[in-house]
């Protein structure tokens, strides 16, 4: 394995290297590429600090870009389009953030010595960054040890078993652990640096270009991968699970409410035995387990991006007390929520959301 970089270890993930930018320089941005590279993997991120960019206004651009490869010129991306590249800098050339992109590609590119120029890289970098299985050459590089990470939710297994070392967490969309950040799937990367332009720039700016690309949530670090109400869809879609979408996002919309099987068969046009029965055949789960699901996604969701005391999420979410949301919590395999909260901090999941007491609802 590649010998791990020295400053890994104990830096915190602002403190400069031996490259300190200056205010009045761009920050250095490199997103390496490779044959068989995701392209959304590249295009997503690129366009959140391009956008940055472009929303600075009079203000000098707070972004300089450079997608690199080995050898540069254009490299195919696994969905057929080239990409333009520039060759890779030599390792002790100034950069500020360098963004290893993931895609099919990527065993071939660790194959191809790839990891030790990441590895020789890293040492020069304010802090380093992974988009999906661009986690895997972190780890060939010996960036990961001894640090939490993720990587897309298939191949989080694979993950843990070639880098014991690390601790893989298949949930978040995206871990900062010191200088190093890693984010989930394909669009992840576009909370990643999202996530990557509110440290640099502050949380107006980033939902600054938030707003401007249409995202349509905000996503903080620590939500997962992949929600609720979409697993319920598609659990099942031969059975019928279809059938229940839009039941699905209207029972998101009234999670605090006495949600019986009486009531959700009534706004399904469905007698309660056959609701209960087609739902469970369509989604693989009982009506009561699904909306404890999605009550506790949505407390997640409200403890990353707020600062609601918990009694007051638990009843915004519907589970009436702070005990009925803790064992919830703890039935679903998740920890419990004060514990929850404090890794959203600790991720740099978000600002500090709303007042305590104060509402808050999701950033567009």
């Amino acid at each position: 394995m590649t010998k791990r970089p020295r400053f890994l270890p104990d830096r915190t993930a602002d403190e400069p290297l031996r490259h300190e930018v200056s205010r009045h320089e761009p920050r250095r941005i490199e997103i390496l590429a490779f044959p068989g590279v995701q392209l959304l993997d590249v295009s997503g991120p690129l366009q959140v600090f391009a956008t940055a960019n472009d929303l600075a206004g009079e203000a000098p651009a707070p972004y300089a870009l450079r997608v690199a490869a080995a050898g540069g010129g254009v490299v195919l991306s696994s969905a057929g389009l080239g990409l333009a590249t520039e060759p890779l800098p030599a390792a002790e050339a100034p950069v500020d953030t360098l963004v290893v992109a993931g895609g099919r590609g990527v065993d071939g590119a660790i194959a191809d010595g790839l990891a030790a120029w990441v590895a020789a890289r890293a040492p020069r970098a304010r802090r380093v960054a992974s988009v999906c299985t661009g986690a895997f050459l972190l780890g060939a590089a010996g960036l990961l040890d001894g640090r939490r990470a993720v990587t897309h939710w298939t191949r989080c297994d694979a993950l843990a078993r070639r880098h014991p070392e690390a601790r893989v967490e298949p949930d978040p969309i995206f871990i900062r652990d010191g200088a190093v950040w890693t984010s989930a799937g394909v669009t992840a990367g576009i909370d990643l640096a999202l996530a990557l332009v509110e440290a640099d720039l502050g949380r107006a700016a980033a939902l600054a270009v938030a707003r401007h690309l249409v995202v349509f949530l905000k996503r903080p670090g620590g939500q997962a991968q992949f929600s609720t109400v979409l697993s319920q869809q598609v659990l099942s879609p031969g059975a019928g699970g279809a059938r229940f979408e839009a039941l699905q996002a209207w029972i998101a919309d009234h999670l605090a409410e006495d949600l019986t099987v009486p009531r959700l068969a009534e706004m399904a046009g469905m007698s309660p035995r056959g609701f209960a029965r087609h739902y469970r055949a369509a989604t693989g789960l009982t009506p009561a387990r699904a909306l404890e699901r999605q009550r506790v996604e949505a407390a997640r969701r409200l403890l990353a991006e707020t600062a609601l005391p918990v009694k007051r999420i638990a009843a915004r979410c519907g589970f009436g007390s702070e005990e009925t949301l803790r064992r919830s919590f703890l039935r679903q395999g998740a920890v419990a929520p004060g514990v929850c909260r404090q890794r959203f901090r600790a991720a740099g999941a978000g600002g500090p959301g709303a007042a305590a007491g104060d509402p808050a609802e999701p950033e567009i």
